[in-house]
């Protein structure tokens, strides 16, 4: 019974199978053609340092199988199906664990190097120590932080996903056939999503691609109940015998889509002040007031705070810190609204020969500007290593001014100079950022500008075609009509390929050498025209519909966005402002007021140790006791205190961006680093021009403090 059930299921199959293959020319199914796919996607898709992680839980699993436990196994397993990682849960532990052991390894042996020569590095040994303990648990959740942010990247697409789907099946009612076609233009990462639920029909894992959806729709559970509700929607048109109630159910899908995303974007908008302000107080205001004290600490605690303590809690605890605080604000950002990346979405022009050669060269020009700069801010420790005696003196300020005990440089001039380090730091990150940016976000602007016009030329289009004009001549007649625009341009590459090349349609469009689409690669003209081209077999009325009704939903879409950007305009300003202006006065005016703190720990430090080797007892010998306490050897140089301090600012600008970005428009890499280098530009001037005027104006207050104090 159960056999003859089997052979029935596999007749039906294949005769559906050989009637998809027909109707579309191409073995939809075909052996191998879909797992070849998947696994191309799938390492398109991942980024770099991802297979750097797969590669890292292999080998460590190989060295060391940790067993992460039932529960956190199945949970550490679902993150791992969803951003598409090659590991086990046993590799992300056994990851972990082979590092936090490494470094409690590395502590206990230098803590034990140290106390077998004489002198117990304690706090080398204890950082080691306790950050391989800290580090343990965070390192084994990795795998839900690259879940997270493939949620972030994937959900931006989820708009246009359904909107692909919805555009196709009103022509062609057929779900597999839709999926493929959003596949093919939403994009990387949902993209990768949707060909490998293709992919686990075409293997066998499952019979149906209902039941393949199913499977997938149930990893957005508790994420995005929208994306859901409108697939099954979308299904639910696959069982409508009449016409008008299946188109109802697909428009209905889109409403349902852009309504939810824009009422959870709402509620967002509304919570998200609370936590940014909490971010930006314990992640810098905080810390950067913070940095007043030191000064003073080092010399109260006898020289026990060194600046690498310093640079260690400010440069590497503290961005760490921020950036996890960032992190889990953008988890809880809605899924569905946002706007793809111009590289993900056009992957092979990130692996393109010209796009390498120009990475290279980038990097190239960065690092030799950057390292100029850089050299010049670490010039007095190098004079001081060559020519440990040099010393040069002009205004009555001196270059190095060097103690005997070798500790400094504390001039002047040394502090002046130290501020090429948070710049050279800058114009490497920012010329880098900006080199590898500047086309790209030329062209994204360009695309932007024409999207948002291609709703009304695509009203236009369809009425032409609709009264009877063919769609070769309603090109020219609308681009005349939009001459001067974007959409007008395109439309004229599109005509000017038919007219003067005696191209097909489908060759002025998408001609890989010639086709108007090579000029403006955007996925939502793409599939416009895709569908044109299809629609355009069943006759000018069913093109004139399909290019109306896309022509509403790209200006519902836009609508939308608009509004949810209207949302977040306030807080992102705010954040914007922080960013470039606050962050950098604040942390330009503390580093000027710790320099006047160390210039008059300085003076006191000579006048009292002159006093108390003039006479010996009386008021004098307690001066001693307060030279003990404010001794300039004990205190941390102005060099190292701003070195630090600009390298936060520029971390910090750098993670400030990264969130702002990250909340307008999810995972956008290309927007995000054309960002940074503008804000690095302008936050570093600022910090290192509010610096330089606050050491000149508290160094001059700090002597005439020490003038006064020393007249007799």
């Amino acid at each position: 019974m159960d056999s003859s059930l089997d052979k029935d299921a596999a007749e039906v199959i294949a005769k559906y199978k050989k009637l998809l293959e027909s109707q579309s020319g191409t073995d939809l199914f075909e052996d191998s053609l879909m797992s070849q796919e998947y696994e191309s996607f799938r390492r398109d898709a991942l980024e770099k340092r991802v297979t750097v992680y797969e590669n890292a839980c292999t080998f460590s699993e190989s060295i060391i199988r940790i067993n992460p436990g039932q529960q956190e196994s199945a949970a550490l397993q679902s993150s791992i199906n969803t951003a598409h990682l090659a590991i086990t849960p046993g590799g992300a532990a056994s990851f972990a664990t082979l590092v936090a052991f490494s470094f409690i390894f590395i502590g206990l042996l230098i803590g034990g190097i140290t106390f077998y020569l004489g002198e117990l590095y304690l706090f080398s040994t204890l950082l080691f120590v306790i950050s391989g303990a800290l580090l343990l648990k965070p390192l084994t959740k990795l795998p839900h932080y690259f879940a997270n942010r493939w949620r972030l990247a994937a959900s931006n697409q989820m708009v246009l996903c359904i909107l692909y789907i919805v555009m196709y099946m009103r022509h062609t009612s057929n779900l597999e056939r839709a999926i493929k076609f959003a596949g093919e233009h939403v994009g990387l990462p949902l993209s990768l999503d949707l060909n490998k639920v293709l992919w686990e029909v075409e293997t066998g894992k499952y019979i149906t691609i209902k039941d393949s959806l199913e499977r997938y729709l149930r990893t957005w559970q508790g994420y995005n109940l929208e994306f859901i509700e409108s697939f099954n929607l979308i299904e639910g048109s696959l069982y409508e015998p009449a016409e008008q109630k299946r188109l109802e159910l697909l428009e209905k899908a889109i409403d349902v889509m852009l309504e939810g995303t824009y009422d959870k974007m709402l509620h967002y908008a509304r919570t998200l002040q609370s936590p940014i302000t909490i971010l930006y107080m314990l992640g810098v205001i905080l810390p950067i007031l913070g940095l007043v004290v030191f000064p003073l600490l080092g010399s109260f605690l006898g020289g026990l705070v060194k600046w690498y303590h310093l640079a260690i809690i400010y440069n590497l605890v503290l961005p760490v810190f921020v950036f996890s605080l960032g992190t889990n604000i953008l988890s809880k950002r809605p899924t569905g609204y946002g706007e793809s990346d111009i590289i993900r979405q056009n992957p092979t022009y990130a692996t393109s020969a010209s796009f390498g050669q120009e990475k290279k060269s980038s990097l190239f020009i960065s690092l030799f500007l950057g390292g100029i700069l850089l050299l010049v801010g670490f010039s007095p420790l190098i004079i001081h290593i060559v020519e440990p005696d040099y010393e040069f003196e002009l205004l009555g300020w001196k270059l190095m001014e060097y103690i005997s005990t070798g500790q400094g440089p504390y001039g002047f001039y040394s502090l002046a100079l130290s501020l090429f380090i948070p710049i050279g730091v800058a114009v490497g990150v920012g010329l880098y950022t900006w080199l590898r940016t500047r086309k790209l976000i030329g062209i994204k602007e360009k695309i932007d500008a024409l999207e948002t016009e291609f709703s009304g030329a695509l009203f236009q289009l369809g009425n032409r075609i609709g009264d009877g004009v063919p769609a070769e001549i309603a090109f020219s007649k609308v681009s005349t009509n939009m001459r001067g625009t974007n959409t007008g341009d395109f439309f004229a590459i599109v005509d000017a390929n038919i007219r003067r090349k005696g191209m097909s349609l489908n060759n002025a469009i998408f001609d890989e050498k010639q086709g108007a689409t090579l000029y403006y690669p955007s996925k939502l003209i793409e599939s416009s025209m895709k569908v044109l081209v299809e629609s355009s077999r069943k006759g000018p009325g069913v093109v004139s519909k399909s290019l109306i009704t896309i022509s509403t939903y790209a200006d519902r879409i836009r609508k939308v966005n608009e509004r949810l950007k209207d949302l977040l305009a306030e807080i992102l300003s705010s954040m914007v402002t922080q960013t470039k202006f606050l962050t950098p006065v604040i942390a330009g005016i503390v580093v000027g007021v710790g320099s006047m703190v160390v210039t008059i720990i300085k003076l006191l430090s000579e006048q009292f140790t002159d006093i108390s080797t003039l006479n010996e007892g009386g008021v004098a010998g307690g001066l001693t006791a307060i030279t003990s306490l404010l001794n300039i050897r004990d205190v941390i140089p102005g060099f190292y205190f701003q070195g630090v301090v600009g390298l936060y600012v520029v971390e910090i600008i750098i993670i400030l961006t990264i969130l702002s970005t990250g909340i307008e428009r999810g995972v956008d890499d290309t927007t995000a680093h054309y960002r940074i280098s503008k804000n690095l530009l302008t936050g570093t001037t600022i910090y290192v021009l509010i610096t330089f005027i606050g050491i000149i104006v508290f160094n001059l207050l700090a002597n005439a403090v020490g003038t006064i104090g020393s007249a007799p």
